[in-house]
């Protein structure tokens, strides 16, 4: 293969709609269905509180609201702590969470709602709605 073929190849696939947006498509694909994801979940509150989401609307620590990586804003979520079966149904309006291991990261008052203020982090399955 020549030179301009293999360039013209690499332009192509880069360009796919379904290589950038792989991330959400595939959480998209799960939803209504019995896939879920698990793993730690923080919260974060008062620092934060008021400060603009990564959806543009401000922060509030008393909402029903969580930061994901790549689920779309807008997305419900219900979130179950592992280590006492409490759930909690969020919305996702910012992105995060950014320290490593985290899956999600939950406003102080849904934090509160699953029981996980005390420990900070809590091992979570997360159902997409």
């Amino acid at each position: 293969m020549n030179i301009a073929k293999t360039i013209a190849l690499a332009v192509a696939l880069l360009s796919a709609p379904a290589l950038t947006q792989a991330p959400i498509a595939h959480f998209e694909a799960q939803a209504g269905t019995t896939a879920a994801k698990s793993g730690r979940a923080s919260y974060y509150g008062t620092r934060f509180h008021g400060r603009r989401t990564a959806n543009g609307e401000r922060f509030n620590m008393n909402a029903m609201t969580a930061a994901h990586k790549t689920l779309p804003f807008g997305t419900k979520v219900r979130v179950t702590n592992r280590r006492n079966g409490k759930s909690v149904v969020v919305r996702i309006n910012d992105r995060g969470p950014y320290a490593r291991g985290r899956v999600i990261d939950l406003s102080k008052a849904a934090a509160s709602r699953i029981g996980m203020i005390n420990s900070g982090t809590a091992p979570v399955k997360i159902d997409v709605l």
